[in-house]
């Protein structure tokens, strides 16, 4: 099999010949680690949008201004019914490398939020209910001419609407949103209901896109959003996305990255198809064995910890083994080098060198035979 196939069949529940491993292009450095491992069955996987976004009677205006001492870049948002404004941080190399990070991998963070007091979800509305999602597959058939079978190509989509209001627009940082929430949960409300009414278009034209798999991008944890949050506005949106997705063929995953154990039974309550991102502890909280017994009809892309590497090369490798131990025969797997982060040249070595054997269906002699080939 090559890459894709593997990763594909992982993934639509057929026995994969060797558990798929692969890197994200927004993470992967380029040079003779990324190009060793590629060559030992690394695959490469890549988010592309697959559509552009207008907003109508919405003037977008950006500055740099000093505020609390530093220097931000303020983006101002100025429709009929007011405006809105945030701050971000762009570290060096932002806008001049990929998935506008900077040189450090990291993503421009908001200092100031968009919507800071009740007044300002009628504007985010108006916003919302004024933004328009056009079909675009340039991005998605240039990917897929690109990499071939080397990884899959996915439809990136942003947060889910509430995330967006938790993560993005609003914040949770000091119980903001949730303070929101509990004293205007009519304007929260109303706010979180017309972005889930735009994104209908957004959903359809990711649906009938030449991807295989639409990337819900949320950054699920249970520590911020609760069973009743999730029952109330993450399941009922993911359903929504779901149908679309199915309807034309599509496999629908969803970001999944922190502390899931609270939400883990209503997640198998969902039409999801991949779980994208678990982290296993001790980064997570829920093992990989229960997640797949918990799961039996979705597969799971595994986010390798990112707090391991920090040990180095020798105990990545260690942890690697003992890792393989809990995934049974290794079905319905796939494992991501980094799903946040760049992993260092000798930890993308160290990794590749124990995932690269691994021929399923795994057994404890298999491991064994890797335990004993790298260490």
């Amino acid at each position: 099999m090559n890459r894709r196939e593997r990763l594909l069949a992982a993934t639509t529940g057929q026995m994969a010949d060797r558990l798929p491993f692969y890197h994200y292009w927004r993470h992967s450095q380029i040079g003779w680690a990324e190009r060793e491992c590629r060559n030992r069955g690394m695959g490469m996987n890549w988010t592309r949008p697959p559509y552009v976004e207008v907003m109508h009677g919405v003037e977008v205006s950006e500055k740099t201004v000093v505020s609390r001492g530093r220097p931000v870049i303020r983006r101002t948002y100025s429709t009929a019914v007011g405006s809105l404004y945030l701050e971000e941080i762009r570290e060096p190399g932002t806008g001049q490398w990929h998935a506008q990070r900077s040189w450090n991998d990291v993503a421009p963070w908001h200092t100031v939020r968009l919507v800071k007091d009740r007044d300002d979800y009628k504007i985010l509305k108006h916003i919302a209910e004024n933004t328009e999602y056009v079909a675009d597959y340039f991005p998605i058939e240039q990917a897929l001419d690109w990499l071939g079978d080397d990884g899959v190509v996915m439809d990136h989509l942003p947060h889910s609407p509430m995330q967006m209001l938790m993560i993005d627009w609003v914040g949770s940082d000091a119980g903001r949103f949730f303070y929101h929430h509990a004293d205007w949960p009519d304007d929260v409300e109303d706010c979180f209901r017309a972005i889930s009414k735009s994104r209908e278009d957004m959903y359809e034209i990711a649906a009938k896109s030449p991807a295989p798999v639409a990337l819900c991008g949320d950054n699920l944890d249970g520590f911020l959003v609760s069973p009743k949050l999730f029952q109330s506005y993450f399941l009922p949106e993911y359903e929504k996305q779901a149908e679309v997705m199915h309807e034309h063929g599509k496999l629908m995953a969803v970001h999944m990255d922190g502390r899931i154990g609270s939400l883990k039974d209503l997640i198998a309550r969902t039409s999801v198809d991949i779980v994208e991102a678990l982290h296993p502890p001790p980064m997570g909280d829920l093992a990989v064995s229960e997640a797949l017994g918990l799961w039996p009809e979705k597969a799971v892309w595994v986010g390798f910890p990112d707090s391991t590497y920090n040990a180095g090369p020798e105990e990545t490798k260690r942890y690697a083994i003992e890792f393989l131990r809990g995934l049974g025969s290794g079905e319905r797997l796939a494992v991501a080098m980094s799903t946040e982060n760049i992993v260092s040249n000798e930890n993308l070595i160290a990794l590749t060198s124990v995932l690269e054997r691994t021929e399923l269906p795994l057994t404890p002699a298999k491991i064994d035979a890797i335990e004993r080939a790298v260490l």
